[in-house]
């Protein structure tokens, strides 16, 4: 049984915003710090954004800085990401992502993957 699912990707002009969504099913989820990566085509994945257990911390790559936001709703076992004014670069599939760590910003402590899910950026 998946304990993280990604849904929200799809196709987006350049300037346009998306929604990802990540529904966790991990026992740990409420103390889990939670994350987003992704892997564009031919290259390595990349760490983009995490919370704290409480969403009251977040840390985004300086390449998504003003333009990503990162939430969660423990209430919920869901965990979001905004994304807006979207550029081609911005084409991969994302990741959602979780640490047994109430906060941490360290990518090696992320232990639990979700399948990912698409998002293209068109020019």
């Amino acid at each position: 049984q998946a304990q993280l699912v990604e849904s929200g990707g799809g196709l987006v002009q350049t300037g346009g915003s998306l929604r990802l969504s990540c529904a966790a099913s991990r026992r740990t989820f409420i103390t889990d710090t939670m994350g987003w990566f992704r892997q564009a085509p031919g290259k390595e994945r990349e760490f983009v954004t995490s919370v704290s257990y409480s969403g009251g911390t977040t840390y985004y790559a300086d390449s998504v800085k003003g333009r990503f936001s990162i939430s969660r709703d423990n209430a919920k076992n869901m965990v979001y990401l905004q994304m807006n004014s979207l550029k081609p670069e911005d084409t991969a599939v994302y990741y959602c992502a979780a640490a047994r760590f109430r906060w941490t910003q360290r990518g090696g402590d992320f232990d639990a993957w979700g399948q990912g899910t698409l998002v293209t950026v068109s020019s």
